[in-house]
């Protein structure tokens, strides 16, 4: 998880991710971090997240991001 948070942190450094629970619906994160934040999670962790993919429940949050991540991860092989 603490990956996520650097890129996160990258993307927006001046946001305290850990405090907040809903960055897509309060607007936090824009259509651009989110596209940004999958193509570093793709880079990082050698994963390929497609577009179709994407809901506001997978990132929403810190920790639903790094669930969505380690699903990937999982299912990776």
């Amino acid at each position: 998880m603490d990956k996520i948070l650097e890129i996160l942190n990258r993307i927006k450094p001046q946001m305290d991710f850990t405090k907040e629970q809903h960055l897509v619906d309060d607007g936090l994160l824009d259509s651009f971090d989110i596209l940004t934040l999958i193509s570093e999670i793709n880079t990082d962790f050698e994963i390929d997240i497609k577009l179709s993919e994407l809901s506001r429940e997978h990132f929403s949050s810190v920790e639903t991001i790094w669930s969505f991540v380690q699903h990937h991860l999982e299912h990776k092989l």
